[in-house]
């Protein structure tokens, strides 16, 4: 009876680890960048409103509405 060999598997090459150091700067962007995006979603308007008019809270009002914001 003949025995067929398994066909060799390709070797996976290594994947080196990223430090921490190499992602905090990163985190640390994404993370403000979130932090101003979620204030200009939830409550760039009224009192708190840093930009004068209704711009912003017109560019916004869908997303407002679908992540459960109260705009009016």
């Amino acid at each position: 009876m003949a025995q067929s060999a398994a066909p060799a598997r390709p070797a996976i090459p290594a994947v080196a680890p990223i430090s921490l150091k190499a992602i905090a700067p990163w985190a640390l962007f994404v993370g403000v960048l979130m932090l101003v995006l979620l204030y200009f979603v939830g409550a760039e308007q009224g009192a708190t409103s840093l930009i004068a008019g209704e711009d912003v809270h017109e560019w916004l009002h869908d997303g407002r509405h679908l992540l459960g914001f109260p705009c009016h």
